[in-house]
């Protein structure tokens, strides 16, 4: 499993310069994986949400687009903004691959496609992921990007690459559920 997880997220885990963030950010995926029940075949076929159609998009390919938006998005910033405040991308990158990893034990496979697990009725995936990092001892950084990331972070403080990954977040989730409602304009 941990091979197959450095494989799918190699172009975003090498832009993480910290090498025990890198491991540790790996390690919760594996863990989450393994804990889930998933196989490594399955990982590329776990859709990134139940919510609405998700037009084929899977949780792996949602995870590189929030992270390389996020990061996108930093840099466009501090291109062209005098901030007073810092943006650490070793953060970034590892919040925005560790955002939705709760999905792996949110989520289940059954014989009709993929359902709510009992473990998801009892937390949502922001709650699930913050507890697996905090096992791991992952900084109280990443802790509240996977915490705060959703519906959960609202009106909570959050760190600057929160509301980085948040946006991305949104941006690849919103558009489905609006198409899905007729009210994206194409």
């Amino acid at each position: 499993m941990k091979d197959k997880i450095e494989v799918l997220f190699k172009e975003q885990l090498d832009k993480i310069s910290d090498p025990e963030l890198r491991r540790k950010t790996v390690e919760i995926w594996t863990t989450a994986a393994e804990e889930g029940g998933w196989e490594p075949d399955d990982l590329e076929k776990i859709p990134f949400t139940l919510l609405t159609d998700t037009h084929g998009i899977n949780l792996i390919q949602h995870t590189i687009a929030v992270t390389e938006g996020a990061l996108g998005l930093a840099l466009a910033i501090q291109s062209n903004c005098s901030l007073p405040f810092e943006i650490d991308h070793d953060v970034l990158i590892a919040g925005g691959l560790l955002h939705d990893v709760g999905k792996l034990l949110e989520i289940e496979r059954t014989g009709d496609g993929y359902v709510k697990s009992l473990h998801g009725k009892h937390a949502r995936h922001p709650i699930s992921g913050a507890i697996l990092a905090a096992r791991f001892d992952m900084p109280m950084a990443i802790i509240n990007m996977i915490g705060c990331h959703a519906k959960e972070g609202e009106g909570r403080p959050q760190r600057v690459e929160t509301v980085l990954v948040h946006q991305a977040d949104f941006a690849t989730f919103n558009p489905m559920v609006m198409l899905k409602k007729g009210l994206l304009i194409t």
